[in-house]
C-alpha cells in the first residue's frame, strides 16, 4: 500500500545503514531472543507491512516459544487463510489497519494496493470474520485524518467486536513523512469530533499526537531501538552490539504517557 501519511518510511535507514531495508533472517531472531532475555512481555511485528517479510513465521514463533505475548499489526490485503492456520499456535492477536470503508478515501489516503486498488468493505468484512473463526484476538486501529474523520465506523465496529479499536490522531514525523502529510493533519477539535462520535463504543482506545509521542518502545529495521518524543526519530545503538539495557538508556521512553494511553490492558486474555 502507499499510505500517504505514514510515519514508519524508515527512507532514512534504507539511505544510510540498511540498502536491504531490514536485517536478516538469523540477526532479526536473535534481535527477538535479547527482547525475550530483558523480560519484555509482549512483541508487536508491524511495518510497513509485516506479511512482506518471508521470515514473520519464524519471529513470531521465537518469540511465543520464549514466553511472548505476539502480534501482529497488517493492512490485512495478504492476511491469507494458510497464514492464518500455520500461524495459530504462534500468533495471539492480529491488529488490523482500517481507517475507512469508503474506496474513495481509501485512494485519497494511499491505503490501496499500489495506491489504486483499495480493499472492498466486503474484504474487510470477510477478513475480520475469518480471524474470529480461528480464534485470534482482534485489535483494529484507525488513523484519523483530514479524510476520514467525520466519517462513522460505528456499525462496522459493532459487526466486528475487535477487543481493542485503537483510534489514532494522524502523527507528523521529520523525516518519515513530511511533505505528504500536511494535507491529512487535523486539529485536536477535529480529531475529538470522531472520538465523540464513536463514543458509545466501549472497546475504544483514543490516542492524540501528545500521547504518542514517547510512549512506545520500539525497534527499527536495523534492529536498533527508536523513539519519536521529539517529533522526529532517536535511534539508539544496534541492540546485537551494545546490548538491551545500553541502548535503552538513550532513549525518551515515558512511562507515565503509556500508562495514559492505556498501554497495560490484558493481552494475555485474547
Amino acid at each position: 500500500m502507499r499510505c500517504k501519511f505514514c510515519f514508519a518510511t524508515f527512507q532514512d535507514v534504507k539511505q544510510t545503514i540498511l540498502p536491504k531495508g531490514h536485517l536478516p533472517e538469523k540477526d532479526a531472531i536473535e534481535v527477538v531472543k535479547k527482547i525475550a532475555a530483558a523480560g519484555f512481555e509482549k512483541i508487536t511485528f508491524a511495518g510497513g507491512e509485516p506479511l512482506l517479510c518471508k521470515w514473520l513465521t519464524n519471529l513470531i514463533k521465537t518469540a511465543k516459544e520464549l514466553g511472548m505475548t505476539t502480534m501482529i499489526v497488517t493492512n490485512g490485503s495478504k492476511l491469507t487463510e494458510e497464514f492464518l492456520k500455520e500461524n495459530k499456535p504462534y500468533l495471539d492477536w492480529i491488529a488490523v489497519s482500517i481507517d475507512s470503508l469508503e474506496g474513495e478515501n481509501n485512494i485519497k489516503i494511499g491505503r490501496a494496493i499500489t495506491g489504486k486498488k483499495p480493499l472492498s468493505k466486503e474484504f474487510y468484512y470477510d477478513l475480520i470474520n475469518k480471524i474470529h473463526q480461528y480464534g485470534y484476538g482482534l485489535k483494529i486501529n484507525t488513523v484519523v485524518n483530514k479524510v476520514n474523520y467525520k466519517e462513522n465506523l460505528s456499525a462496522f465496529i459493532k459487526s466486528a467486536r475487535p477487543k481493542r479499536w485503537k483510534v489514532l490522531q494522524v502523527l507528523p514525523i521529520v523525516g518519515q513523512n513530511e511533505g505528504k502529510v500536511d494535507t491529512f493533519k487535523i486539529t485536536n477539535k477535529e480529531f475529538d469530533h470522531f472520538i465523540a462520535s464513536h463514543k458509545n463504543n466501549k472497546t475504544l482506545v483514543p490516542e492524540s499526537n501528545a500521547v504518542m509521542k514517547g510512549s512506545y518502545v520500539m525497534v527499527d529495521p536495523a534492529g536498533r531501538f527508536f523513539d519519536n518524543a521529539s517529533g522526529k526519530h532517536n535511534y539508539s545503538e544496534p541492540i546485537l552490539k551494545v546490548g538491551i539495557n545500553k541502548a535503552l538508556k538513550t532513549m525518551n521512553y515515558e512511562l507515565d504517557k503509556f500508562l495514559t494511553r492505556g498501554g497495560i490492558y490484558d493481552w494475555k486474555n485474547n
